[in-house]
């Protein structure tokens, strides 16, 4: 029955997790694109680019009402399904959760604010000042909470004595060594997942036949972004490889199927297990040295060298090469885009070229969905790395399994009737019959 209840928390806290995060990645990364936009509006005094920042304003209110439900659950659950380990973390990592909550009401202040004011100010530059705070805010939500995470990764700021904890230092345990890497992935890869996806919003409009100037501007400025943050999301993802190697090698190890500890060791892509073997891989040689330590030749400490109850899973591998091979696609697609548009060469406008473009928005949450999974299932066995094992740290209650059923219809509903009712928003609202009233109000 514990090893049961065991798996249930776990598979419902994963289910939540995987779903809320489609709903934090839009929190944090819209609120920027959002005040790009009219910042460049008001620049070029140009109407598309004011008119884009208003059209996502409205529909990022949707996906925050269901990031905040979604992120309330995650609140309740780390307290009913892990109460030993919030007995542990919450005297020692408190400060960040009551920090992000104070993060996400300065950003829901200035969000409604902003909102309400629409055409109230006589100088738009001051309702573009609004989106600063909300932006801020969004961005540090998501700091403070991959604070925690972090912390779940290199525990410290803290003793156990007896079993009991002393010399407790909040601030220390926020700054752990897991951290800027962390936070560093979480947002640029939030940032570039958004650009993506309203690239690929644009380009759909687009393949659909209505070849509005605005869906163009829209998807040069996207394209422009994620450029940027794709290319940013390789680095950051460069460091946190550097990290693992250096504190957690075990699970860079799992994630490579690197077995043995060696010199020059190879870096592997794709493949399959077969009875321990590994078969149809792609070997880059001496790269995961590289990778780890900037040496061809360094060592890189392999699962031998821990025991096995402490050897993450090996489907890590998997989120691995989904998150890397995507992220590589997403720099891919669109140099090639700026360059086509730069050297005016026609397939960029193609119909097979945009229907890649659409692609980049899901495949975007695809990518941030396995990066989770491989952070999450990476650190197994441990719910706080080297201190607290999962199974240590879980619920005994019975029952596990109907709340996720439950849960799992709840998170089904939420998601068909944000789509449902974002799809609504939209269509009853056009961009060409939206721009046509604004004109025609500006000319009276």
């Amino acid at each position: 029955m514990e090893e049961a209840t065991v798996f249930w928390s776990r598979a419902l806290t994963e289910l939540t997790l995987s779903f809320h995060i489609i709903f934090a990645t839009l929190g944090v990364g819209v609120p920027l694109m959002i005040l790009i936009a009219q910042y460049v509006g008001y620049k070029k005094n140009d109407m598309h680019y004011t008119m884009m920042a208003r059209r996502w304003a409205r529909g990022f209110t949707i996906t925050v009402a269901v990031g905040v439900v979604t992120g309330t659950v995650i609140g309740l659950q780390l307290s009913l399904l892990w109460p030993d380990f919030m007995e542990l973390a919450g005297q020692v990592i408190a400060l960040p959760l009551f920090m992000e909550t104070f993060a996400f009401f300065f950003e829901a202040i200035f969000l409604g604010i902003y909102l309400y004011t629409w055409d109230r100010f006589k100088n738009p530059k001051n309702h573009i000042l609004l989106l600063i705070p909300v932006a801020i805010g969004a961005s540090m939500s998501a700091v403070f909470i991959t604070i925690v995470n972090a912390f779940m990764n290199a525990p410290q700021g803290f003793d156990i004595v007896d079993g009991g904890l002393i010399n407790i230092q909040p601030i220390l345990a926020m700054f752990t060594p897991a951290m800027p890497t962390k936070i560093g992935h979480v947002l640029v890869t939030s940032y570039m997942t958004v650009a993506f996806i309203l690239a690929a919003i644009a380009a759909y409009k687009l393949l659909r036949g209505e070849d509005h100037m605005y869906h163009k501007k829209s998807l040069f400025m996207m394209m422009k972004l994620g450029v940027i943050f794709s290319i940013a999301s390789a680095l950051v993802g460069d460091f946190s490889a550097k990290y693992l190697a250096e504190y957690q090698p075990e699970k860079l190890a799992a994630a490579e199927w690197h077995f043995e500890t060696e010199e020059g060791a190879d870096l592997i892509l794709f493949g399959v297990l077969d009875e321990g073997e590994i078969k149809y891989v792609i070997r880059i040689p001496k790269m995961l040295s590289f990778l780890a330590s900037n040496d061809f030749n360094a060592e890189v400490i392999g699962l031998d060298q821990y025991p096995e109850d402490e050897h993450p899973p090996l489907m890590t591998h998997y989120f691995f090469d989904i998150m890397v091979a995507i992220g590589m696609m997403m720099i891919v697609l669109s140099v090639a885009y700026l360059v086509g548009k730069w050297r005016k060469w026609q397939w960029v406008e193609s119909i097979w070229f945009r229907v890649l473009i659409v692609l980049s928005g899901p495949l975007s949450l695809v990518a941030i969905e396995a990066g989770w999974w491989l952070a999450e299932l990476g650190r197994q066995p441990w719910i706080l790395y080297g201190i607290m094992r999962t199974e240590d740290g879980a619920t005994s209650a019975a029952g596990v399994e109907y709340l996720f059923i439950a849960f799992a219809i709840v998170y089904f509903v939420l998601a068909i009737g944000s789509l449902v009712v974002l799809h609504r928003m939209f269509k009853n609202n056009p961009v060409e019959k939206e721009l046509a009233a604004r004109q025609g109000g500006e000319s009276v």
